[in-house]
């Protein structure tokens, strides 16, 4: 899954797709309504793969948080707009055992969930990755 051409823009819902990099924009497309624009430095972009999430031991990166909800989820979507704060906190805590409670919000935790969603159904959630990485590491050391 790359992540790196996926961006969270402040201030914004959703999820935006890299199209093109100028000196001092970016030109982006909302993974929601495929509507372009605009976006500067200045509004706050950020990677996705640039995002990590607090746990006890170390970071955790947001592409694994995402492998993990789809592999508790059974590739479905979650229908975290339904729950209150204590059933998203559970479920967090089931997919991420050690992630840290002081450091992660409640409004971190619904736009993960929020972000797993859309890139789910925008097919963007590849676990096959993973597998091979795992794989091809002991080949290497052999």
């Amino acid at each position: 899954m790359d992540l790196s051409k996926i961006l969270s823009i402040s201030g914004k819902n959703g999820l935006f797709k890299l199209i093109s990099q100028g000196k001092n924009n970016f030109i982006v497309e909302s993974l929601e309504d495929q509507k372009r624009f605009s976006a500067f430095q200045s509004d706050g972009v950020s990677t996705l793969d640039n995002i990590s999430i607090y746990t006890h031991d170390d970071m955790l990166e947001l592409k694994k948080v995402f492998q993990d909800i789809y592999n508790k989820k059974n590739k479905q979507s979650i229908e975290y707009k339904t729950w209150n704060n204590a059933q998203m906190r559970a479920f967090f805590m089931e997919v991420i055992p050690n992630y840290d409670e002081e450091r992660v919000f409640i409004s971190n935790i619904k736009k993960i969930y929020q972000w797993y969603n859309i890139l789910l159904k925008n097919d963007l959630i590849v676990i096959d990755e993973l597998v091979e990485e795992t794989k091809s590491e002991p080949n290497e050391a052999e």
